[in-house]
């Protein structure tokens, strides 16, 4: 997979590509990333990419020209059309599990990072298929979320990670949380690893793992229990669960 990145600040992105996993995955020639300044298609001296908003307001804007010659310089030097070119901005939809999922199974990838106040309108009418964002919250650029896609949807791409079922135990991959973890030691500060786990009975064990996978998404994101997740198993479990509860309560 070659993933092209558009930025301001290609520097930003050394530290967390050039280690663990990600590095891995392009030493393999698993993963392809470029990083393109979108400066250096300013098309000034001063190479200032940015301008007042028209009809006043605060801060910045990025302006539309340089950032689509800098996606005119990506599409060339792929030899053709952009299929996905990925806005990393507020206003986009929620980046999840499935949104990895998705773009995973894409040859190529654009991401362009915003900043200031925003791009210019018309580069989302002109070249963006996708608008994502990571979170209700502020940031000072698309770099960070840039970082965040690029992470999730790598582990997606086959042989990224050394166990393909490592990624599918993964919390979101099937919709729901993922189970406690054990390994050694056995016991540490009185606490011991549940007997079940060192049962050698594969059923028990995966049957105790999905029981606990649905008890912390309970807990904690019950939002994610729909109806299109569960399976039968998972309906009888969550229905023993109801019942202790309920025992418990009288």
């Amino acid at each position: 997979m070659i993933i092209d990145i558009l930025t301001l600040f290609p520097e930003m992105f050394a530290g967390p590509f050039d280690s663990s996993i990600i590095k891995r995955a392009r030493n393999k020639g698993l993963l392809e990333i470029n990083l393109t300044d979108i400066r250096a298609f300013s098309g000034n001296k001063h190479n200032t990419v940015d301008d007042t908003p028209y009809g006043g307001g605060a801060g910045m804007v990025m302006q539309a020209p340089p950032i689509l010659r800098a996606l005119e310089h990506v599409r060339r030097a792929r030899g053709g059309a952009l299929s996905r070119v990925v806005l990393m901005c507020p206003t986009g939809l929620t980046f999840d599990q499935n949104w990895a999922r998705d773009l995973a199974g894409e040859e190529h990838l654009v991401i362009i990072c915003g900043h200031y106040e925003g791009i210019d309108e018309r580069v989302r009418e002109l070249a963006v298929t996708d608008e994502l964002s990571i979170g209700d919250y502020v940031l000072t650029g698309g770099e960070l979320p840039a970082m965040v896609v690029v992470d999730a949807v790598a582990r997606m791409i086959p042989g990224v990670l050394g166990e393909s079922a490592s990624a599918e135990d993964d919390s979101f991959y099937h919709g729901l949380l993922e189970y406690p973890q054990f390994t050694r030691p056995y016991e540490f500060e009185g606490l011991s690893v549940p007997e079940i786990l060192l049962s050698g009975h594969h059923e028990k064990i995966r049957r105790w793992r999905r029981r606990q996978s649905l008890l912390k998404t309970l807990e904690r994101r019950p939002d994610l229990l729909r109806p299109e997740v569960l399976t039968g198993e998972d309906r009888e479990i969550l229905k023993e669960i109801a019942e202790l509860i309920r025992g418990a309560l009288v």
